[in-house]
C-alpha cells in the first residue's frame, strides 16, 4: 500500500465530506512540508472560538506511541528489557497481573490482564470517577480487582490499562513522573513545543474542547489528566515535528523505531491492521489512531515516501467520514 493520488483541491474534497457542526484540523502533506490544512468549526462553542490550525487536540490512543517511546528509550539504556516481568515492578500492587506479564506483552496488546475502560460504552469504572485520575499511582484504584482474560502472550487484545501498567513501570525504574518522561523523551527530542497532558478542567484558551453527543463536553466522561494510555494534547504542526524526529532516530534508536513500527500483533480477527508496539500498520503505513469522548483522530504516515495526513477532531465521530475519504483518495 502507497500514497499514490494527486489531489489538487483538498479543499473541496474535505469539504464534500464534512459532518454537520464539524470542530477540526485536517493536514495533509508529508513530514517536511504541508501540502493543505484547513480548519473547521468551533474549539469553544459557548464562547466562540473558532479552530484554527494551531489549536490543540486531545489525540486519545494516539498517546500510546509516546508510550512506548518512553519504554523504548529506557530499554535503550538497559534498565528495561522487553523480557521485564510487571510483577518484578509492581510491588504488592495489581496481584492479578500474572507472574508471566512482560513489557514486550504489554506493548503488543497480548498481555491478557483485565482493562479499566469498558470496551462497548468507553466508560470508566463506576467506582472511579474521572476527576480522580490526575496521575499515574491514581490508576491503581480503576486496575485493580481485575481478573486475567487469558495467558500472557496467546492473543491480541487491545488494552488500556496495558499502557498505564507501563507507564506505571516507567516510573518506577526511574523515580520520576510519566508526564515529565513524555516532556524529556520524547516531546524535547522531537521538538513538540505544542504539546502537553493538559487537565480536562483546566484547559487553556488555544486547545480545543471535547463535545458529547447532546452538546455537553466531555469534562465528566474521561480521566480529568490523560496517561500511558491516552490523553496527550498536541497540534497537527507538533504531529509532522513527531514523524520527522521519529524516523530521524532523534528520539530513540532507528533500530528500535523499526521494532515499533513492526507488526508485533496481528490485531483483533476483524481488523485490517496489525499492531507494532504502540502504533497502527495498515500495510506500509504506520497509523496513529484515537478515540474517546470528545475526541477522534488519526495521523498516517509512510515512512518511504515521508507522505502524511492528519485529522483531528473535538467529538468522537467527526474525523470518521474525513479519515474514510482521504484514505481513499491516497492510498
Amino acid at each position: 500500500m502507497c500514497f499514490s493520488a494527486a489531489v489538487t483541491d483538498w479543499g473541496r474534497e474535505i469539504e464534500a465530506v464534512l459532518p454537520a457542526e464539524f470542530g477540526g484540523v485536517v493536514s495533509i502533506g508529508s513530514c517536511d512540508q504541508v501540502d493543505w490544512e484547513g480548519a473547521y468549526g468551533l474549539a469553544h462553542r459557548a464562547h466562540q472560538v473558532p479552530m484554527t490550525r494551531s489549536t490543540r487536540f486531545a489525540i486519545a490512543s494516539g498517546t500510546k506511541a509516546f508510550t512506548a517511546l518512553v519504554i523504548g528509550s529506557l530499554l535503550s539504556e538497559g534498565v528495561l528489557s522487553l523480557t521485564s516481568t510487571a510483577r518484578s515492578l509492581l510491588g504488592e500492587d495489581l496481584p492479578l497481573v500474572g507472574d508471566d506479564v512482560t513489557v514486550e506483552h504489554l506493548l503488543a496488546h497480548t498481555s491478557g490482564i483485565g482493562d479499566f475502560i469498558d470496551h462497548e460504552t468507553g466508560q470508566l469504572p463506576p467506582h472511579v470517577p474521572g476527576y480522580r485520575l490526575v496521575n499515574t499511582e491514581d490508576y491503581l484504584v480503576a486496575l485493580s480487582g481485575l481478573p486475567p482474560a487469558f495467558p500472557a502472550g496467546t492473543q491480541f487484545s487491545y488494552c488500556n490499562g496495558g499502557y498505564v501498567v507501563l507507564a506505571l513501570i516507567a516510573e518506577r525504574v526511574c523515580g520520576r513522573g510519566f508526564h515529565e518522561l513524555v516532556d524529556e523523551r520524547v516531546f524535547g527530542p522531537a521538538e513538540m513545543v505544542e504539546s502537553a497532558f493538559f487537565r480536562l478542567d483546566a484547559l487553556p484558551g488555544y486547545a480545543a474542547v471535547g463535545y458529547l453527543e447532546d452538546g455537553r463536553t466531555n469534562v465528566f466522561a474521561a480521566p480529568v489528566r490523560g496517561n500511558g494510555d491516552g490523553g496527550a494534547y498536541t497540534t497537527v504542526s507538533d504531529v509532522r515535528r513527531f514523524w520527522a524526529a521519529l524516523v530521524a532516530g532523534r528520539i530513540v534508536s532507528a533500530g528500535w523505531v523499526q521494532q515499533m513500527i513492526s507488526p508485533q500483533s496481528a490485531g483483533p480477527p476483524a481488523h485490517r491492521m496489525h499492531y507494532g508496539w504502540g502504533v497502527w500498520l495498515d500495510g506500509s503505513v504506520v497509523v496513529l489512531d484515537g478515540g474517546d469522548h470528545g475526541v477522534s483522530f488519526r495521523s498516517a504516515f509512510e515512512p518511504s515516501s515521508r507522505r502524511l495526513w492528519t485529522v483531528a477532531s473535538n467529538t468522537m465521530d467527526g474525523a470518521a467520514p474525513i479519515v474514510q475519504r482521504v484514505r481513499d483518495l491516497i492510498f
